[in-house]
């Protein structure tokens, strides 16, 4: 009994481990009917036989370890780079996927204490479940909502332009339906099964007669020239710059060299997160020498940089998107709003100061929130650009990124060399697809050590910079976007399906479904 028991717990970590693969750069959603299919059989089945609470939990737990610890055990490169951190690399690697293995362990607990009746209330409980949790820690302590279920579906472009109506959260619930289907009719008792097996067969036709038209709709539409041309830059300069105080003016040149000025064009340059090391946004006015040689008054060059601010005999730093003309004045600025938990704040920072605690993080000073989300306007003579920048992690966020939508395209910055040659730059990337989809908006990205690319709102890729190389790629025209039925009511669309969840839930909870 007890080593079919170890079997079991052992089953679950390896169908958690086997979902990995569905997400980018692998892709292999195919997988996910039969792990998630199992995962879900195996609850059902385990629901009349199993009475232990802490047991079920402990289920869902293993898959979710399973699942986090395959998919984000890159997160650990980037405590290589300084040998004061390398500690806690172990930790790291078996923390982190502990602690996200707890939103799962809740779904299958959650599954138990509720103890729907039959399959089909079980199908529709479970994913409304999984679905909701999957919400909850996009939210949790500023929400980590990385590797959705759903992003298995990244380059399925046709599936995923839906996502403009309905938004992300609403689709990846959807796909755990999709998911579990198998497993309903192989388990079913009754036509009623069959019934819903074919409704949720339909369903991507339906999506894929919408994304049609949201071509036709798209196709349709003239270009429009923006009032200055778009380089951005996709870098593959090495993060050794960051140990080297020699290498500021090294790196000025080099971004220089790659961004080719034309003086007699009107360009804005755009250069990647945190791509000048050792300098904070004061003192680029030091090598206004160098710009002024290199770019004159029709040029602009955006980049990501440190802020620092003098408060009261302290100071407070700010991971910042700047744009400078070619004198180094700053012309506008955007302070960074979400942050990423334990890479550019340390969660609790002031409880673990009160209790002696920080010391072992060796002092990490946190950055500064910034407060608001802004457009950022950009004009030439007549002409008008706007724009949202966001800075690397933010783009992982769906939903209600900014209440004016007033703009002409997402501006995403990042530096992806933190996490080597992993999977991880490419599952972050993914995110800029579903943006661009959900806004109806183009992704302009510009990276370092990662994928620069332009996504138009179809969440096609227009022109690219792969992973490794080193160049630029213009924007000069774009195809002005309508905001999106999404852009306008975000994630009420997602409780509104959650309601409707809740209904087929109790329509079909019945022991017999009279």
């Amino acid at each position: 009994m007890k080593k079919n028991y170890i079997i079991e717990l052992l089953v679950l970590f390896v169908l958690g481990c086997l979902t990995s693969i569905s997400l980018p750069p692998f892709n292999l959603f195919i997988i996910n009917f039969f792990t998630f299919s199992i995962f879900f059989s195996f609850l059902f089945k385990k629901l009349d036989n199993q009475k232990n609470k802490i047991t079920y939990f402990l289920y869902g737990w293993l898959f979710g370890f399973g699942y986090f610890l395959s998919n984000l055990y890159w997160i650990t490169i980037s405590l290589t780079f300084d040998e004061n951190f390398s500690f806690l690399i172990p930790l790291a690697l078996i923390l982190i996927p502990s602690f996200l293995g707890i939103f799962y362990g809740l779904i299958s607990l959650l599954f138990k204490l509720i103890n729907p009746k039959n399959i089909l209330s079980a199908f529709f409980i479970f994913s409304l479940l999984f679905g909701f949790i999957e919400y909850i820690r996009g939210i949790t302590l500023t929400g980590f909502p990385w590797n959705l279920i759903v992003f298995s579906f990244s380059e399925n472009l046709n599936f995923l332009n839906i996502l403009s109506l309905i938004g992300t959260y609403s689709l990846n619930l959807i796909v755990i339906s999709f998911f579990i289907l198998p497993s309903i009719f192989i388990l079913r008792k009754t036509k009623k099964e069959i019934f819903v097996c074919i409704v949720f067969i339909l369903i991507p036709v339906l999506f894929f007669s919408y994304s049609n038209f949201q071509k036709i709709k798209f196709n349709s539409k003239d270009f429009v020239q923006i009032p200055y041309t778009l380089r951005i830059l996709g870098t593959n300069i090495s993060l050794d710059r960051f140990y080297d105080n020699s290498q500021t003016e090294k790196v000025i040149n080099e971004l220089i060299l790659i961004s080719s000025p034309d003086k007699s064009k009107k360009t804005f340059f755009l250069w990647p997160e945190g791509i000048i090391p050792n300098i904070y946004r004061d003192d680029m006015i030091l090598y206004k020498e160098i710009f002024n040689k290199s770019f004159n008054q029709d040029h602009l060059i955006g980049l990501g940089i440190t802020h620092r601010e003098s408060e009261n005999q302290d100071y407070k730093y700010y991971n910042s998107f700047s744009i400078f003309n070619n004198n180094l004045d700053l012309i506008s600025n955007y302070n960074k709003n979400n942050l990423v938990p334990f890479g550019e704040f340390l969660p609790f920072e002031n409880i673990l100061n009160k209790i002696g605690l920080k010391t072992i993080t060796n002092n990490f000073g946190s950055f500064n929130r910034g407060l608001n989300r802004k457009i950022i306007e950009i004009k030439n003579n007549n002409k008008v650009m706007n724009f949202l920048p966001l800075i690397c992690y933010e783009i992982i966020y769906s939903g209600n990124l900014t209440k004016n939508y007033d703009f002409d395209f997402i501006l995403n910055i990042s530096e992806d060399g933190w996490f080597g040659k992993s999977v991880g730059p490419k599952q972050h990337f993914a995110h800029s697809i579903f943006r661009a989809i959900e806004t109806g908006k183009y992704v302009v990205r510009s990276s370092n050590n990662g994928m620069t690319a332009i996504i138009n709102p179809l969440g096609q890729i227009e022109k690219k910079i792969d992973y490794g190389e080193t160049g630029f790629i213009d924007l000069e025209f774009i195809k002005k976007n309508e905001k999106t039925f999404f852009s306008t009511y975000g994630n009420k669309i997602f409780i509104l399906l959650i309601l409707i969840y809740i209904f087929m839930y109790f329509s079909f909870n019945r022991p017999s479904y009279e």
